[in-house]
């Protein structure tokens, strides 16, 4: 039978994770949580971020929606042509920007999920975008292009699993890494890119034993992927979900059950019924 931990707060659930995660409180490598949109993920990531800065340095490298905010566009909204996506320069995130050829790394990686391609300006922290274009027997390139969300976020995906490589890897500019915290990098993602981020992730984590790894989504698909993949003894995976009659919340075991997530669904809407 699956057990279930009750927490009264978020500092306590970030307390738990961090003692699951450390050699004297179960020295996990990999902890798993599938929890739905508004269940406080997020918080819960920063939360567990900022934990780490309250004991000293900051031990943690994550991937949330404040990431994907280290990126904002600039449309030209003048002239309409020169779009750039700019980089938030003051952030520790692009710490190695100038100093590992990530155009290089991110083009490799993106050249799986994506057909653009893209220039980081590195004097002016910019991306200019650009796209191959056919037409009958001749192409052209077009500059300055705007790409969709989704492609957006694949591109910032890609760039932040080359960081997590070169976190893992023990580059000096991310040195100061002790955990990688994953939360939902697949939000626009159709199920086949689902599935190939998940099993290319669960491929990277399992050949390294540098950094302990939180990673949470609301993704059926994905988050089945990467329990399989990660199933061994090093593994936690959990439920998450609000406690309505504490304001807390629940962290239920699912190392036995992990195609579990729909039954608690259905008792919601039984509930709401």
């Amino acid at each position: 039978m699956s057990n279930t931990n009750e927490f009264s707060s978020l500092e306590e659930l970030v307390t738990h994770l961090r003692h699951r995660l450390s050699p004297g409180g179960g020295n996990k490598k990999y902890l798993l949580l599938f929890a739905y949109n508004g269940t406080g993920k997020t918080r819960l990531s920063m939360g567990f971020k900022e934990e780490g800065k309250n004991n000293g340095d900051a031990d943690t490298l994550y991937f949330n929606a404040f990431t994907e905010d280290l990126f904002s566009w600039d449309n030209d909204l003048d002239n309409d042509t020169q779009r750039v996506l700019k980089l938030n320069s003051g952030s520790r995130f692009f710490a190695g920007l100038q100093a590992f050829e990530m155009d290089n790394r991110i083009r490799k990686l993106l050249q799986r999920y994506a057909d653009f391609d893209f220039k980081i300006d590195t004097d002016n922290w910019t991306v200019i975008f650009e796209r191959q274009v056919i037409n009958g027997d001749t192409s052209e390139t077009i500059e300055h292009i705007k790409i969709s969300r989704g492609e957006e976020n694949i591109f910032v995906w890609c760039f932040f699993f080359v960081i997590a490589q070169l976190a893992i890897d023990e580059q000096e500019a991310y040195a100061w890494v002790k955990y990688i915290y994953i939360d939902d990098p697949i939000s626009s993602l159709d199920d086949n890119n689902a599935i190939a981020v998940a099993s290319h992730l669960a491929h990277l984590l399992k050949n390294q034993d540098r950094v302990k790894v939180v990673i949470s989504s609301h993704h059926t698909l994905f988050f089945n992927v990467l329990w399989n993949e990660l199933n061994c003894k090093k593994c936690e995976s959990y439920f998450l979900s609000n406690d309505s009659n504490s304001n807390g919340y629940n962290l239920r075991e699912t190392n036995s059950t992990p195609f579990f997530q729909h039954i608690a669904l259905l008792k919601k809407l039984h509930e709401a019924a």
